[in-house]
């Protein structure tokens, strides 16, 4: 072959590479021996592999199935058979399920087999957000412990606490600050007991006030005041399965009496009846602050809290476990990237350190909506970058990311009126512009510093008008 039609041969392979790294399927093709040899960027983004990690390799070395089931590409090499539309679950080496709708045929040279080739369409996120819209559908509840992050001591002491409580009908007190997850927590008890198909009732003792709790609580009897309907109350209604009260500590006096006696008698009088009516409910209660603590200031009854905690379930507030708060950023990137069709990746490391830093208050709902607020802020960057952080969180914080100071109106002399977004718009500016001087302009190496694909980056220098070579 002469340098010319090598040349044109190497101009075809350049095309046939940029070609299916284009198009939006994945393509993955094994030779006879099962093999992967061709493997295109699609492919990999669907199955967060690398090239390195699959070229080359055993294909069932990199990919697991499940106790019957098959691969459709091995499949289609070794029937000889084309296959078409097969919806697939399957998982990677690393443990990722994977869910693709494939379209399989064997290639054949000179009438035999030579390898298979499948065109394959994602459809995890989808799988995911079915699943979970059925989860929620069941029994009102869609928590179990899977659902429950943390590997930090603390909280893996008080899930195996909670896990032991499930094999007894015995009333159980989750106490926490707001935001730590304490109806997970009941959930998961609920569902892991032996009342699961029964139901699991929750209210805010605290949203409502306390002329209609009673109410709502006991149930009423008709004609028992003007208006009063025959109506059970939520002890009637979560007859055989679970019934939680949340903020226990904002009912009345008065109304915990009447519940405490409830519990005792395992029975409850609608109001304007004089008819006890048996109950078999499990009680399940919370609190927002140290029980002792709501004693002494006559916020909770010392005799019901006796009732209530026969199990006491102390969940640690975020700044006690920071081995956490990673995993759980980790979480919420997930599940937000399921819900708004996203890629996301995960966080810079200067994000990840302010995370670290940070006593989170609002513990992890306010991680979670941290996360949710930064993820509407991004368009089509790989990692969250300290200023896709939501405005308050930034100024509650003070903190600023390490080693990228924003422009020079931090200091006082400098200060000048003027719109946000030419503000946020210079900030950017100078920041893309540092990261292209240390990079000496290459725009690739540039992107993959700040967690961005290549044509976001040039977006962003176009719309800033900052030069770069290319690269």
């Amino acid at each position: 072959m002469d340098s010319l039609k090598i040349d044109d041969y190497l101009k075809q392979i350049m095309i046939y590479e940029q070609l299916i790294n284009e198009i939006d399927v994945g393509i993955h093709v094994i030779n006879e021996a099962g093999k992967t040899i061709i493997y295109n960027e699609k492919m990999m983004e669907i199955e967060s592999l690398s090239k390195e990690e699959v070229l080359e390799k055993d294909f069932l070395d990199v990919f697991l199935f499940e106790e019957g089931q098959r691969s459709t590409l091995l499949d289609a090499l070794h029937s000889k058979k084309e296959i078409r539309n097969v919806k697939q679950t399957y998982f990677t080496n690393k443990g990722k399920e994977i869910n693709t709708i494939n379209h399989t045929f064997p290639v054949y040279r000179n009438g035999a087999v030579m390898g298979a080739v499948e065109i394959a369409k994602d459809v995890t996120k989808l799988e995911q957000l079915i699943r979970q819209q059925q989860a929620e559908k069941s029994r009102g509840t869609r928590f179990t412990f899977d659902s429950l992050i943390g590997k930090s001591p603390v909280m893996t002491e008080v899930i195996e606490n909670a896990k032991r409580a499930t094999r007894t009908l015995s009333s159980v007190l989750i106490v926490g600050e707001t935001g730590t997850g304490k109806e997970l927590f009941a959930q998961s008890i609920h569902n892991g007991s032996d009342r699961q198909q029964a139901p699991f009732i929750s209210q805010n003792c605290a949203a409502m006030p306390e002329t209609l709790i009673e109410g709502l609580l006991f149930g009423t009897k008709k004609g028992a005041f003007t208006g009063a309907a025959e109506r059970p109350g939520l002890f009637e209604q979560a007859e055989g399965g679970t019934l939680l009260l949340d903020e226990i500590n904002s009912l009345s006096p008065l109304l915990q009496a009447k519940l405490l006696r409830a519990i005792q008698e395992k029975s409850i009088r609608r109001i304007g009846d004089t008819v006890d009516r048996k109950v078999n409910v499990r009680i399940l209660s919370t609190i927002n602050e140290d029980p002792v603590e709501a004693i002494a200031a006559n916020r909770l009854r010392k005799d019901l809290y006796y009732r209530l905690g026969v199990v006491s379930l102390f969940i640690p507030p975020l700044r006690e476990r920071r081995e956490d708060i990673l995993l759980l950023a980790d979480h919420f990137i997930h599940k937000y990237n399921v819900i708004f069709q996203m890629e996301v990746k995960g966080l810079d490391e200067d994000v990840a350190e302010l995370f670290l830093q940070y006593d989170w208050p609002g513990n992890v709902r306010e991680l979670e909506h941290v996360i949710e607020g930064a993820m509407n802020l991004l368009i089509g960057e790989e990692r969250i970058s300290w200023i896709h952080l939501p405005y308050h969180f930034r100024h509650r914080t003070q903190l600023t990311p390490p080693n990228h100071p924003l422009p020079a109106l931090q200091e006082e002399h400098a200060y000048q009126a003027r719109p946000l977004k030419d503000y946020l718009a210079e900030a950017e500016k100078l920041y893309i512009q540092k990261a292209l001087e240390r990079h000496h302009g290459h725009i690739t190496n540039t992107a993959q510093e700040l967690g961005l694909s290549r044509q976001t980056l040039q977006y962003r220098m176009k719309r800033l008008n900052v030069a770069g070579r290319k690269g």
